[in-house]
Protein backbone atom coordinates (compact mmCIF):
# COMPACT_ATOMS: atom_id res chain seq x y z
CA UNK A 1 0.00 0.00 0.00
CA UNK A 2 1.47 3.20 -1.21
CA UNK A 3 1.60 6.06 1.65
CA UNK A 4 -0.38 8.62 1.61
CA UNK A 5 1.03 11.78 -0.32
CA UNK A 6 2.39 14.15 1.48
CA UNK A 7 0.84 17.87 1.48
CA UNK A 8 2.90 19.92 -0.09
CA UNK A 9 3.74 23.59 1.23
CA UNK A 10 2.22 26.43 0.24
CA UNK A 11 4.33 29.05 -1.42
CA UNK A 12 5.14 32.67 0.53
CA UNK A 13 3.48 35.40 -1.16
CA UNK A 14 6.27 37.14 -2.63
CA UNK A 15 6.12 40.86 -1.99
CA UNK A 16 5.80 43.23 -4.30
CA UNK A 17 8.21 46.12 -5.94
CA UNK A 18 9.47 48.51 -3.12
CA UNK A 19 9.07 45.41 -0.53
CA UNK A 20 5.67 46.37 1.08
CA UNK A 21 4.47 42.84 0.36
CA UNK A 22 1.16 44.33 -1.36
CA UNK A 23 -1.16 42.95 -3.48
CA UNK A 24 -0.74 43.57 -7.03
CA UNK A 25 -3.73 45.99 -7.27
CA UNK A 26 -2.64 47.86 -4.05
CA UNK A 27 1.10 48.46 -5.13
CA UNK A 28 -0.80 49.62 -8.34
CA UNK A 29 -2.78 52.21 -6.13
CA UNK A 30 0.03 53.21 -4.60
CA UNK A 31 2.22 54.06 -7.77
CA UNK A 32 -0.54 55.80 -9.27
CA UNK A 33 -1.67 57.36 -6.00
CA UNK A 34 2.06 58.89 -5.58
CA UNK A 35 1.99 59.94 -9.43
CA UNK A 36 -0.77 61.98 -8.65
CA UNK A 37 0.30 63.28 -5.18
CA UNK A 38 3.64 64.42 -7.17
CA UNK A 39 1.77 66.30 -9.86
CA UNK A 40 2.77 63.73 -12.24
CA UNK A 41 -0.42 63.48 -13.06
CA UNK A 42 -2.08 67.10 -12.51
CA UNK A 43 -5.19 67.32 -11.56
CA UNK A 44 -7.59 67.47 -14.85
CA UNK A 45 -5.46 65.17 -16.31
CA UNK A 46 -6.41 61.90 -18.01
CA UNK A 47 -5.42 58.13 -16.87
CA UNK A 48 -5.85 56.94 -20.38
CA UNK A 49 -8.06 54.00 -21.42
CA UNK A 50 -8.02 50.80 -19.25
CA UNK A 51 -6.69 48.78 -21.98
CA UNK A 52 -3.64 51.20 -22.59
CA UNK A 53 -3.13 51.63 -18.82
CA UNK A 54 -3.69 48.10 -17.85
CA UNK A 55 -0.78 47.01 -20.73
CA UNK A 56 1.63 50.42 -19.85
CA UNK A 57 1.63 49.16 -16.41
CA UNK A 58 1.97 45.33 -16.88
CA UNK A 59 -1.27 44.19 -15.24
CA UNK A 60 -4.18 42.82 -15.94
CA UNK A 61 -7.29 44.18 -16.74
CA UNK A 62 -8.79 43.16 -13.18
CA UNK A 63 -5.63 44.52 -11.48
CA UNK A 64 -6.22 48.10 -13.10
CA UNK A 65 -9.86 48.58 -12.46
CA UNK A 66 -9.47 47.29 -8.68
CA UNK A 67 -6.89 49.72 -8.19
CA UNK A 68 -8.64 52.32 -9.83
CA UNK A 69 -11.40 51.73 -7.53
CA UNK A 70 -9.35 52.63 -4.15
CA UNK A 71 -8.25 56.16 -5.66
CA UNK A 72 -11.73 57.15 -6.60
CA UNK A 73 -13.00 55.85 -2.27
CA UNK A 74 -10.24 58.22 -2.48
CA UNK A 75 -10.97 61.16 -3.71
CA UNK A 76 -7.76 61.45 -6.14
CA UNK A 77 -9.95 60.39 -9.22
CA UNK A 78 -13.53 60.21 -11.38
CA UNK A 79 -13.87 57.45 -13.91
CA UNK A 80 -16.72 57.71 -16.41
CA UNK A 81 -18.18 56.00 -19.34
CA UNK A 82 -16.86 57.74 -22.23
CA UNK A 83 -15.19 60.39 -20.49
CA UNK A 84 -12.86 58.03 -19.07
CA UNK A 85 -10.52 58.65 -15.67
CA UNK A 86 -9.50 61.93 -14.69
CA UNK A 87 -7.51 63.13 -11.67
CA UNK A 88 -9.97 65.30 -9.68
CA UNK A 89 -8.96 69.22 -8.08
CA UNK A 90 -7.44 68.67 -4.89
CA UNK A 91 -10.39 69.73 -2.38
CA UNK A 92 -11.28 66.61 -3.43
CA UNK A 93 -8.50 64.54 -2.10
CA UNK A 94 -8.89 62.56 1.14
CA UNK A 95 -5.68 63.75 2.08
CA UNK A 96 -6.29 62.43 5.50
CA UNK A 97 -6.69 58.94 4.55
CA UNK A 98 -4.17 57.15 6.20
CA UNK A 99 -2.66 55.38 2.40
CA UNK A 100 -2.70 59.15 1.21
CA UNK A 101 -0.07 60.08 4.25
CA UNK A 102 1.50 57.11 3.55
CA UNK A 103 2.10 57.85 -0.03
CA UNK A 104 2.55 61.83 0.63
CA UNK A 105 6.10 61.12 2.96
CA UNK A 106 7.27 58.32 0.78
CA UNK A 107 8.68 61.03 -1.49
CA UNK A 108 9.57 64.52 -0.59
CA UNK A 109 6.25 65.99 0.83
CA UNK A 110 5.54 69.58 -0.14
CA UNK A 111 6.11 72.07 2.38
CA UNK A 112 2.46 73.51 1.96
CA UNK A 113 1.02 70.55 2.92
CA UNK A 114 3.31 69.77 5.74
CA UNK A 115 2.24 73.53 7.22
CA UNK A 116 -1.69 72.59 6.62
CA UNK A 117 -1.12 69.09 8.42
CA UNK A 118 0.57 70.42 11.42
CA UNK A 119 -1.62 73.44 11.45
CA UNK A 120 -4.85 70.93 11.90
CA UNK A 121 -2.84 68.98 14.50
CA UNK A 122 -2.51 72.29 16.53
CA UNK A 123 -6.22 72.99 16.36
CA UNK A 124 -6.91 69.36 17.51
CA UNK A 125 -4.34 67.97 19.86
CA UNK A 126 -3.59 70.86 22.46
CA UNK A 127 -7.27 70.57 23.00
CA UNK A 128 -7.33 67.27 23.01
CA UNK A 129 -4.64 67.00 25.65
CA UNK A 130 -6.57 69.50 27.63
CA UNK A 131 -9.66 67.48 27.56
CA UNK A 132 -7.54 64.45 28.45
CA UNK A 133 -6.01 66.31 31.61
CA UNK A 134 -9.52 66.56 33.00
CA UNK A 135 -10.82 63.12 31.81
CA UNK A 136 -8.37 60.45 31.64
CA UNK A 137 -8.35 57.58 33.86
CA UNK A 138 -5.55 55.39 35.40
CA UNK A 139 -5.82 53.11 32.61
CA UNK A 140 -4.86 55.76 30.08
CA UNK A 141 -2.13 56.53 31.99
CA UNK A 142 -0.75 53.58 32.09
CA UNK A 143 -1.06 53.28 28.35
CA UNK A 144 0.27 56.05 27.69
CA UNK A 145 3.59 55.53 29.77
CA UNK A 146 4.14 52.04 28.05
CA UNK A 147 4.27 53.81 25.07
CA UNK A 148 6.64 56.11 26.30
CA UNK A 149 8.40 52.99 27.24
CA UNK A 150 8.89 52.07 24.45
CA UNK A 151 9.62 55.06 22.47
CA UNK A 152 12.59 54.98 25.36
CA UNK A 153 13.54 51.40 25.11
CA UNK A 154 13.69 50.98 20.69
CA UNK A 155 14.08 54.57 19.77
CA UNK A 156 12.44 56.41 17.00
CA UNK A 157 14.51 55.52 14.32
CA UNK A 158 13.10 51.80 14.25
CA UNK A 159 9.45 50.74 13.40
CA UNK A 160 8.40 49.68 17.15
CA UNK A 161 9.38 52.95 18.28
CA UNK A 162 7.45 54.80 15.83
CA UNK A 163 4.32 52.44 16.39
CA UNK A 164 4.78 53.57 20.14
CA UNK A 165 4.94 56.86 19.46
CA UNK A 166 1.95 56.46 17.19
CA UNK A 167 0.20 54.85 20.54
CA UNK A 168 0.84 57.45 22.84
CA UNK A 169 -0.91 59.76 20.53
CA UNK A 170 -4.03 57.89 20.02
CA UNK A 171 -4.32 56.81 23.54
CA UNK A 172 -4.24 60.54 24.55
CA UNK A 173 -6.82 61.30 21.84
CA UNK A 174 -9.00 58.28 23.10
CA UNK A 175 -8.60 59.53 26.84
CA UNK A 176 -10.34 63.04 26.11
CA UNK A 177 -13.27 61.20 26.28
CA UNK A 178 -14.84 62.94 23.05
CA UNK A 179 -16.13 60.52 20.37
CA UNK A 180 -15.69 62.45 17.96
CA UNK A 181 -11.96 63.04 18.81
CA UNK A 182 -11.86 59.17 19.05
CA UNK A 183 -13.04 59.14 15.44
CA UNK A 184 -9.55 61.19 14.19
CA UNK A 185 -7.59 58.33 15.86
CA UNK A 186 -6.76 56.71 12.66
CA UNK A 187 -5.80 59.94 10.91
CA UNK A 188 -3.93 61.61 13.44
CA UNK A 189 -2.32 58.57 14.11
CA UNK A 190 -0.87 58.15 10.41
CA UNK A 191 0.13 61.38 10.62
CA UNK A 192 2.44 60.82 13.56
CA UNK A 193 3.65 57.62 11.82
CA UNK A 194 4.66 59.40 8.69
CA UNK A 195 6.02 62.17 9.73
CA UNK A 196 8.01 60.75 12.31
CA UNK A 197 9.45 58.20 9.74
CA UNK A 198 10.23 61.08 7.45
CA UNK A 199 12.46 63.16 9.82
CA UNK A 200 14.48 59.62 11.42
CA UNK A 201 14.64 59.00 7.67
CA UNK A 202 15.90 62.36 6.30
CA UNK A 203 17.45 63.97 9.50
CA UNK A 204 21.08 63.56 9.98
CA UNK A 205 21.06 63.49 13.49
CA UNK A 206 17.22 63.36 14.53
CA UNK A 207 15.93 65.44 17.61
CA UNK A 208 15.18 62.73 20.52
CA UNK A 209 11.64 63.91 21.47
CA UNK A 210 10.77 61.85 24.55
CA UNK A 211 11.16 64.82 26.70
CA UNK A 212 8.32 66.91 25.17
CA UNK A 213 6.28 63.81 25.27
CA UNK A 214 6.94 63.55 28.84
CA UNK A 215 6.18 66.60 29.46
CA UNK A 216 2.64 66.00 28.00
CA UNK A 217 2.00 63.00 29.91
CA UNK A 218 3.00 64.46 32.98
CA UNK A 219 0.73 67.71 33.03
CA UNK A 220 -2.33 64.95 31.63
CA UNK A 221 -1.07 62.90 34.88
CA UNK A 222 -1.59 66.14 36.79
CA UNK A 223 -5.10 66.95 35.41
CA UNK A 224 -3.54 70.32 34.52
CA UNK A 225 -5.41 71.05 31.55
CA UNK A 226 -3.49 74.51 30.62
CA UNK A 227 -0.50 72.25 31.31
CA UNK A 228 -1.01 69.44 29.27
CA UNK A 229 -2.45 72.36 26.41
CA UNK A 230 0.63 73.97 26.20
CA UNK A 231 3.18 70.63 26.38
CA UNK A 232 1.40 69.69 23.21
CA UNK A 233 1.50 73.21 21.74
CA UNK A 234 5.32 72.84 22.20
CA UNK A 235 5.98 68.91 21.03
CA UNK A 236 3.82 69.79 18.01
CA UNK A 237 6.04 73.05 17.23
CA UNK A 238 9.11 71.17 17.64
CA UNK A 239 8.04 68.41 15.44
CA UNK A 240 7.08 70.47 12.19
CA UNK A 241 10.64 72.44 12.89
CA UNK A 242 11.76 68.90 12.54
CA UNK A 243 10.20 67.46 8.96
CA UNK A 244 10.56 71.40 7.96
CA UNK A 245 14.34 70.87 8.54
CA UNK A 246 13.96 67.32 6.68
CA UNK A 247 13.18 68.61 3.81
CA UNK A 248 16.06 69.68 1.70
Amino acid sequence: MSSPTKPSTPARPRKRKGGEGLRIHQAIARKLGIAILNGTYEPGSSLGGEIEASERLGVSRTAYREAIRILIAKGLIESRPKAGTHVLPRRRWNLLDPDILAWMFSEKPDRDFVRDLFELRGIIEPEAAALAAARRHDGHLGLMRQALDGMRVHGLACGEGQAADQDFHSTMLEAAGNDALTSLIGSVGAAVRWTTHFKQSNSPVPRNSLPEHEAVHQAIAAGDPDGARRAMQVLLEYARSDVVDSIA
